[in-house]
């Protein structure tokens, strides 16, 4: 098989492991969630018109908000921060964990029409996996009991959730699957962490000085400004009124 047959083939096969890695996050979202509301007496469809709607609009906004990136002093340039899982932790808080990894692979897409891949779609199945860690235990904690308390400890529990599997995520798939695409060795990945940070030699310092931190400084930005607007926007996103 030539160069061009086995890129085919191999962004085919990714391909097919991203579509069935988003199909079984959805499947245990939507099983945790039928299982709570049944067990809470709850009557109302996991999905309905409005649900429909407002995801939506949250993942319109969390597209346009993930093309808004910002660099960081302390990892590589393909590691950038962006607050696109801001509406899909809303929309779970609101709607459920199902809304909420509809609106996490939902802004991939429209992220993926407006932008484009530059990661060989590593990165959008990065951001998905991960972003859907976070906001997964975040809003099934939440579903139990919505208070104050409990959203804090939803949150704090999703970024521990985010850090630990995005750090064993990038170190046995993410960071050898992207050296694959790109046809380029581990070591040349870890010297882009090493040209901005010397203590970087090898994957595992790699994960522990970029990843790890990286993941932490986004849940507590996405954590707070949550905290901070969801109550007042809620009553908005479920009836239209703010009141």
């Amino acid at each position: 098989m030539n160069g061009l047959g086995k890129s085919i083939v191999e962004n085919a096969v990714f391909f097919m492991e991203f579509l069935l890695i988003v199909a079984g996050v959805v499947l245990i979202a939507y099983i945790y969630e039928a299982v709570v509301r049944k067990k809470n007496g709850g009557k109302e469809r996991i999905m309905t018109t409005r649900k429909v709607t407002m995801i939506g609009m949250l993942s319109a906004i969390a597209g346009i908000l993930m093309m808004i990136e910002f660099p960081l002093p302390f990892a590589p340039v393909f590691y950038k921060l962006d607050l696109s899982d801001l509406p899909a932790l809303i929309g779970a808080f609101a709607f459920g964990p199902v809304a909420g990894v509809m609106i996490e692979f939902c802004k991939i897409l429209v992220y993926l029409v407006f932008h484009g891949t530059g990661t060989a779609f590593v990165g959008d199945l990065a951001n998905f996996v991960i972003g859907s860690s976070f906001i997964l235990p975040a809003s099934f904690i939440y579903l139990f009991k919505k208070s104050k308390k409990d959203a804090l400890i939803a949150c704090v529990a999703g970024t521990a959730t985010m850090t630990v599997v995005g750090s064993w995520l990038n170190a046995v798939f993410l960071l050898p699957k992207y050296a694959q695409m790109f046809g380029m060795p581990m070591d040349a990945l870890v010297a882009m962490g090493t040209a901005v940070n010397p203590k970087i030699n090898g994957v595992g310092t790699f994960v522990m000085l970029a990843v790890v931190p990286f993941n932490l400084l986004k849940g507590a930005v996405v954590s707070i400004i949550t905290m901070l607007i969801y109550k007042k926007i809620s009553p908005l996103l479920k009836t239209g009124h703010t009141h």
